[in-house]
């Protein structure tokens, strides 16, 4: 009964395959069911901002794409940590996957804060503090998945991914606290753990859509990291044995 319950037993891809695929429909499930109550809510509930006017709503999309592009790079560090430390395939595999949803994340978040900063300051760009360092996060992923593609190693390509996504982790508190570091276009956070200067509904939809953008993410990565599994393990049996399952499947 205690070795049912052994978590440590899922680190091994032969037994998180099938762990995965069970739960990647359920995260879908639940992105489709968040992003459509946030997208009301943020849309058609929420009322206009008496500054911003309708413009204001692209930050139900901006807003939680920034947190999400954050929050995936330090999975992917703390992933790239428990490579280093216990030599776990899994931990590699895992923060490939993540990697470029984590990049559509960045991505997402500094295109609509360009089309959210175009009438609110009058420009598409400036060298603002949290503008660059998102964009150095950017960077960071484009840079991540360049490097372990470049080795041909899988265990090589790990260390050195790891080593590199475990450097650039200094850049996340750059981000997030660079409206209190520096003087930047960008206002303060509206929410915080103990209090919300936002309307009730619109923090609500904001909450549902990184809910959504969460799930997703989640759905994403173990849909990749089941690609990864087959294409590192080919040559193990269950591989083989999982392979010749499908195609008995198609026949």
């Amino acid at each position: 009964m205690k070795d049912r319950f052994n978590l440590y037993r899922f680190a091994s891809p032969a037994t998180f395959y099938p762990l995965a695929g069970t739960l990647i429909p359920w995260f879908v499930a639940l992105s489709v069911v968040f992003g459509l109550a946030g997208l009301w809510l943020g849309m058609l509930v929420a009322p206009t901002d008496f500054q911003q006017g309708e413009g204001y709503r692209i930050i139900f999309i901006h807003v939680p794409a920034s947190w999400m592009s954050m929050f995936i790079y330090l999975i992917m560090a703390g992933w790239a940590a428990i490579g280093l430390a216990f030599n776990t395939r899994l931990s590699g595999m895992m923060a490939q996957a993540l990697a470029p949803t984590g990049a559509l994340m960045a991505f997402l978040s500094l295109w609509t804060g360009a089309l959210w900063g175009k009438p609110m300051w009058g420009a598409w760009w400036v060298w603002d503090a949290r503008l660059t360092s998102e964009l150095i996060l950017l960077f960071l992923y484009i840079g991540y998945m360049a490097l372990t593609a470049a080795i041909d190693d899988a265990k090589r390509a790990d260390k050195a991914g790891g080593l590199l996504l475990l450097v650039g982790v200094v850049n996340i508190p750059i981000i997030y606290f660079s409206v209190k570091w520096w003087n930047t276009l960008h206002q303060g956070s509206s929410v915080n753990l103990t209090k919300s200067s936002m309307a009730e509904t619109m923090l609500w939809g904001m909450l549902l859509m990184a809910m959504c953008f969460w799930m997703y993410s989640i759905a994403i990565a173990l849909m990749r990291v089941r690609t990864i599994m087959l294409e590192r393990e080919r040559h193990t049996d269950w591989v083989k044995a999982e392979l010749l399952g499908k195609a008995g499947e198609g026949k």
